[in-house]
């Protein structure tokens, strides 16, 4: 069983200033070459956050530069690679808004939920205001016409159907390749100038064989950078 690499793998925290001014090279020594994110107090309170992929230089730096008046101790958490150490600052910095940094942190690539809460909180507000001055809900489409609408050209049932309220990409996986497919508005999933009625009728055109599980094959983006397998809307 392989085991999933630590994102801190060593650390020292709450080290008194003069540790680094004192014995410099003893500090060095753990932390020369290595990246990682550090942090700096004033009196036992958060005063800066930052990352660096070269700790030794930046250390040493602050105890010269603006902040040098502004800190009296700090900690350093070492890592294996820089790849999310510069989400892993901003979290930090958004999380604790220390007084020393200038700039509110960012994130690569993660949805701002704020507009889609706005959206939804209207049409729930609104269902609750026609509930308290009694009007009467809208009348559901019958369920003979919601099948009806639910069917493909050959009359098949639109699996998808009601799964998406816009139209969504997916990704699945064949010989080293990956492929693409959306799921449109109706339910309806759009590959190689076709369209299917089903994930696995998608995903047996894609790998060209009798059989094979669209619901495990097929992937939809959750959120930015999390695909997860159309199974998850089954959950």
């Amino acid at each position: 069983m392989t085991r999933r690499k630590p994102l801190v793998t060593q650390h020292l925290e709450h080290l008194s200033r003069r540790v680094l001014e004192e014995h410099r090279e003893l500090i060095h020594g753990y932390v020369r070459r290595r990246e990682g994110v550090y942090v700096l107090y004033r009196r036992g309170k958060l005063y800066y956050v930052g990352l660096a992929s070269n700790l030794k230089g930046r250390l040493g730096h602050h105890l010269k530069d603006r902040h040098r008046d502004s800190w009296d101790s700090f900690s350093v958490y070492l890592t294996i690679g820089d790849d999310h150490l510069r989400e892993l600052e901003s979290l930090i910095i958004r999380i604790t808004e220390p007084s020393g940094n200038k700039q509110k942190g960012k994130f690569a690539r993660s949805e701002d939920l704020l507009r889609r809460f706005k959206r939804d909180y209207k049409r729930s507000a609104a269902q609750q205001l026609d509930e308290l001055v009694g009007k009467a809900p809208r009348k559901k489409a019958s369920k003979s016409k919601r099948k009806k609408r639910a069917k493909g050209r050959k009359g098949e049932a639109v699996v998808l159907a009601g799964a998406f309220d816009r139209q969504v990409k997916l990704h699945g996986t064949h010989k080293g390749k990956t492929l693409t497919a959306y799921v449109r508005k109706s339910g309806l999933i759009s590959f190689d100038k076709k369209r299917f009625t089903s994930p696995s009728n998608a995903a047996r055109h894609a790998v060209k064989r009798r059989t094979c599980n669209g619901w495990t094959f097929w992937h939809y983006e959750l959120s930015p950078g999390h695909w997860v397998p159309l199974d998850h809307l089954r959950r």
